[in-house]
């Protein structure tokens, strides 16, 4: 002979969102999984139809209307938020006894899952939403690990172009990034200038010293430039020891001439490497975009080739602007 308790645990192991009422209709017991949506408070004792609203069929008001829709599918929700839709169906026991009332989540499932943080033990082992739940779990695994790998593609990205735009000895821009920051400056309109550097005496450090101290010097002239531009303002290294400055929006000549000056005066104290001193210096030619008209990039560089040839005339170690008797070029540039 069964007794109640094992008739209790054998409904919540086959119906774990089971409701078990009395004749007049007052919720006796409810199942694990039932217990999780509401506390036992706000369900024992209370009339099943003051919890729970019935959609459908709509023609039932009472409870004895409702025994006696034995097998008919119930459309029902909480009448408290979260007002969560179920579906169930209503099995009358034996006179006097009441009746069971199984109830599941239908298609808002999913969202039941979420807001109750129900798992695949709320549910019977022969429940196809264990099945379902499996496979949102794969599929979010599965979006995780292609998020996770978008990130990394979209790293591997940004790295590969911030090294195909950079300079791997010294870490300045190269050429490159120059040439394609001078190009969207110009398509911008933008105003600014450009400073052409080239060290003096290089080539001595290479061939006394070696290439090691070489690189050392390039190293410590590119943290000096660094210092001396501005984080909008791009600094490349275009050469084996020629750099190119470009200042957004800085077109003051006398300012220009500070920051010449500044570089040429650091960039010229002596560098220690391995306990010998490294000396260099530096000669800087420089151009302004016109304030109209289009800018041409080649034009603009070969100015401050020019006027970077007439600042190693002048004797190194200094600076000139471009003149348009540096080319004879009637076309002059104008700050």
């Amino acid at each position: 002979m069964t007794t109640g308790g094992e008739v209790d645990q054998l409904l919540d192991t086959l119906c774990p969102m089971h409701v078990r009422l009395d004749p007049a209709g007052h919720i006796r017991r409810t199942g694990p999984t039932l217990r999780k949506l509401r506390p036992v408070a706000a369900l024992h004792g209370h009339r099943f139809l003051d919890v729970f609203e019935l959609g459908r069929p709509r023609a039932v008001t009472s409870m004895q209307q409702l025994m006696q829709r034995s097998g008919t599918k119930l459309h029902l929700r909480f009448r408290t938020a979260p007002a969560t839709g179920l579906k169930g169906v209503i099995v009358p026991l034996s006179p006097g006894q009441g009746a069971v009332v199984d109830l599941s989540f239908g298609i808002s499932v999913l969202d039941a899952v979420r807001d109750y943080d129900l798992t695949s033990a709320d549910f019977p082992a022969t429940d196809l939403t264990i099945e379902m739940l499996y496979l949102v779990e794969a599929k979010s695994a599965a979006m995780e690990a292609s998020r996770r790998l978008n990130l990394r593609l979209q790293g591997a990205m940004i790295a590969a172009e911030e090294q195909a735009y950079t300079d791997t000895l010294t870490g300045l821009k190269n050429r490159r990034a120059m040439d394609f920051l001078l190009d969207r400056l110009i398509a911008e309109g933008s105003r600014f200038a450009l400073m052409h550097l080239d060290l003096d005496f290089f080539k001595g450090i290479n061939d006394t010293m070696g290439h090691a101290a070489g690189d050392h010097v390039l190293r410590h002239v590119a943290r000096i430039m660094a210092e001396e531009s501005r984080e909008s303002d791009c600094v490349a290294r275009v050469g084996g020891d020629e750099f190119v400055l470009i200042f957004r929006q800085l077109t003051d000549r006398a300012r220009l001439e500070e920051v010449a000056s500044r570089l040429i005066a650091r960039i010229g104290q002596p560098i220690i490497y391995q306990g010998r001193l490294c000396r260099v210096a530096a000669s800087i030619g420089m151009v302004v975009a016109p304030r109209t008209g289009t800018p041409d990039a080649g034009r603009l560089m070969h100015q401050a080739d020019l006027a970077l040839y007439a600042a190693k005339h002048a004797g190194r170690g200094t600076h000139r602007f471009y003149r348009p008797e540096m080319s004879g070029d009637p076309g002059s540039t104008v700050a």
